[in-house]
Order: structure tokens, then sequence, then C-alpha cells
């Protein structure tokens, strides 16, 4: 259990955080309809995601360690937000954070230096896509300037219901 008084680190993401990182990710996948991913991954699944976000460029991994014991606390990413070229100064950001971690600002932490990384890239908007219901998410996009845009109704399945998904952008 990590303690309430901890200092928190970020830093880009590494190959050495892999694991701890799936771990993070595969608890969303268990036990949330956060992520729509159905299945847990390996390690080594996850690899390409990991060397998908080097530490330049628009997509960007960083990562929230406790100080002294380097545990790794939670992560936050910019992706592609689409494939298609005319995308490429669109972003889609995303924060996840360890269960055990919750309600200490680690995801502010994360979102604060994930954007201090990405304010000299040739962006244009970063978009995030909340699994509803999900008011504490809401409320850290918000607290960053994201403006909800809509909502996707039903889009997804898993637990045996549909959920939606809501919408935010932020302009960079």
């Amino acid at each position: 259990m990590v303690s309430e008084r901890t200092e928190v680190q970020v830093r880009p993401g590494a190959e050495e955080d892999l694991t701890a990182l799936t771990d993070i990710y595969n608890h969303y996948v268990r036990e949330t309809p956060i992520t729509f991913d159905t299945a847990a991954f390996t390690p080594e699944e996850r690899r390409p995601w990991l060397l998908s976000h080097p530490v330049d460029g628009p997509h960007r991994l960083m990562v929230a360690t406790d100080a002294d014991t380097q545990e790794i606390l939670g992560y936050a990413t910019s992706s592609p937000y689409r494939a298609k070229a005319a995308y490429e100064t669109s972003v889609e950001v995303t924060v996840y954070v360890a269960p055990d971690a919750g309600r200490r600002g680690i995801g502010t932490l994360l979102y604060k230096a994930l954007f201090e990384a990405l304010a000299d890239e040739d962006l244009h908007r970063a978009y995030a896509g909340i699994a509803q219901p999900n008011e504490a998410s809401t409320r850290l996009h918000e607290s960053f300037g994201f403006r909800y845009v809509g909502t996707y109704r039903e889009v997804g399945r898993k637990f045996g219901r549909y959920w939606d998904v809501a919408w935010y952008e932020k302009e960079l």
C-alpha cells in the first residue's frame, strides 16, 4: 500500500516499466469499463504499445513513480488520434492510475507533465474519450481545459452491457 505522503516523480516511460504498466492497465481491463479491451495482456503483447511512445515527439508516455521506492503509480499517454495523415496534429490522451494510488493527485501530475512535454510539438488538439459514468475523469479533464463535445451512445459492450463514451477536446 502506498502512503499518502509519498513524494511523486514524473518521468518519460522506459522499457523496464513494461511489466508494471501492463499490470496497471490489466486492472482496468479486468475490473472496469474504463477501457474497452476485454482480455488482459502479457507484457510482451503490450511491448508494441510501449515502443509506440518514444521520449520525444507528439506520442509520449509519462510515468509517475514513488520517489523512494520507484514503484509506478500511474501513467499518461498521447497517442495518434486517427491513422490518416490529416489527423497528425491531433492526439488522443489518457491517464491510468494504480488502483491503490487514486485520489492523490497523480493524474493531475501526469497530465501536467504530459502537456508540458507536448507544448513544443506541432499539435493542434487533444481528445479524450471517457466511458460513462466517470466523474473523476470528467473533473480531471475539465480542470485541464477540456470541453465536452459529444457522446457516442452505447458504443462499447463490456460486462454484459453497453457503455456510452463522452468525448472532450482541448486546444493545444
